[in-house]
């Protein structure tokens, strides 16, 4: 196999992950009883379906036998997103321990580890490619690395509070 198309299969393998991500983020927004979460759940879909068009442009090029131009992507280019503010995270986690919203830790354990998993893959990629690949797979490593952060943060957030909650009243 020729190398553009080992870079087709690990794209398209990557486009696969970051869908599977979106839908996970989807199906969240039903569990989530926060109003915040949810927002920040949108906003976190969003760039998901950016993530989804830069890589699906880089495999559509790369069918074509093109280079991957990436100064024609930077329309793709995100911009790190605040998903709370200052308020809104208090709040979320205020209502978090009021309301014990368990199924809230769940998906955002899970969605730091959907993003930790990506962050990593990419990261690796980007190290065993050259040129604009690697560029271009570590961008994805990087947006996606903001995202893993997020996520654990809230995480260990929730884990901890539940953690001090007494036990059996």
């Amino acid at each position: 196999m020729s190398t553009q198309e080992n870079l087709i299969k690990v794209y398209e393998y990557a486009l696969n992950q970051e869908q599977t991500g979106m839908s996970f983020f989807n199906t969240s927004l039903n569990r989530m009883g926060i109003g915040a979460a949810v927002s920040a759940f949108k906003r976190l879909i969003q760039e998901e379906e950016k993530h989804i068009l830069f890589i699906s442009h880089i495999i559509e090029n790369l069918k074509k036998g093109e280079d991957l131009d990436l100064a024609a992507m930077q329309n793709f280019v995100l911009e790190p997103t605040n998903y709370f503010d200052n308020r809104a995270k208090s709040e979320f986690l205020e209502q978090c321990i009021e309301g014990s919203m368990v199924p809230d830790v769940t998906v955002f354990n899970t969605a730091w580890l959907i993003e930790k998993d990506l962050s990593e893959f990419y990261a690796n990629a980007a190290s065993k490619t050259e040129g604009s690949a690697s560029e271009a797979f570590a961008m994805l490593a990087r947006w996606e690395k903001a995202h893993e952060r997020f996520f654990k943060e809230y995480r260990d957030k929730l884990s901890a509070v539940y953690a001090s909650m007494p036990w059996g009243g």
